[in-house]
């Protein structure tokens, strides 16, 4: 299927000798209509036109948005700079990133693992290929990002999780999560569900998961360590102190973008 594009508007936010903030409102089909994504481009990308970059995609978490990470941690536009890569932050809704099975909703797997790393590839001066392609995210995202990247290891290079909702069957099922994926069986909320994933997918991309001591979510992310660990998928997992809270997202975003980055260069490397 060919999935296309159209940006109607582009804001653009620039200091000098500093990383670029684009904010594009974008026509989609997956997605049935307008949706709003911000991209930042580190220093060196305007002054180098050679220049071209990886990509790291950042998903906000239930009830946030597109522009959650530049304005609640203000500081990702100097990691762009540090680590010189293009941070991709789109907008999820409340929709946990997932496709309807039924094609009846939009399709939020399609649009975030599809459409919108391509038409970032023909817009900016990226890398085209997965090996310099990673997504993360926090709670909600960490979701997305982890299960996207392994139902798309053609597309996503390296996954990560902050506070991630690991296991969408769990207890109980949510009902935003059912609605969203239109069916209630364990079976169908299974296929997008990162614990369930790892049980029967080969996963051969780099993975970083971390989550906070005191965050309710713990048990999921313990849970997607230990299936990983007794198929002896390779992934680095952090329990650190934290709750379920921006603090400890601002903390631990740096660390993932750092996991991206070494693993670029030695993609960088080989090439």
């Amino acid at each position: 299927m060919r999935y296309t594009l159209l940006v109607f508007m582009l804001f653009s936010f620039v200091v000098a000798n500093a990383a670029r903030v684009d904010t594009l409102s974008i026509e989609s089909k997956a997605l049935r209509g307008m949706t709003k994504c911000v991209v930042i481009t580190p220093d060196k990308y305007d002054a180098n036109t050679d220049i071209r970059l990886p990509v790291v995609y950042l998903l906000h978490g239930y009830s946030g948005d597109f522009s959650n990470w530049v304005t609640r941690v203000p500081e990702i536009k100097e990691y762009a700079d540090k680590y010189q890569l293009i941070i991709v932050c789109p907008d999820g809704k409340n929709c946990f990133y997932l496709n309807n099975v039924n094609n009846k909703l939009p399709q939020y797997e399609d649009y975030i693992a599809l459409e919108l790393p391509a038409f970032i590839d023909s817009r900016y001066r990226t890398l085209h290929d997965k090996l310099f392609r990673a997504i993360t995210g926090l709670s909600m995202g960490g979701h997305g990002a982890v299960m996207a990247a392994v139902r798309h290891q053609d597309v996503f290079g390296a996954a990560g999780s902050m506070s991630g909702v690991m296991d969408l069957v769990g207890r109980r099922m949510r009902k935003e999560i059912t609605d969203a994926i239109g069916d209630t069986s364990v079976e169908k909320v299974g296929a997008f569900s990162s614990v369930q994933l790892a049980e029967v997918r080969e996963i051969k991309l780099p993975l970083i998961i971390d989550c906070g001591v005191d965050d309710p979510l713990l048990p999921g992310n313990r849970e997607l360590h230990k299936v990983l660990t007794a198929r002896k998928i390779a992934h680095d997992y952090i329990e650190r102190d934290g709750a379920h809270s921006w603090g400890y997202w601002k903390n631990s975003i740096e660390y993932h973008l750092l996991f991206f980055r070494k693993w670029f260069d030695k993609n960088l490397l080989k090439s």
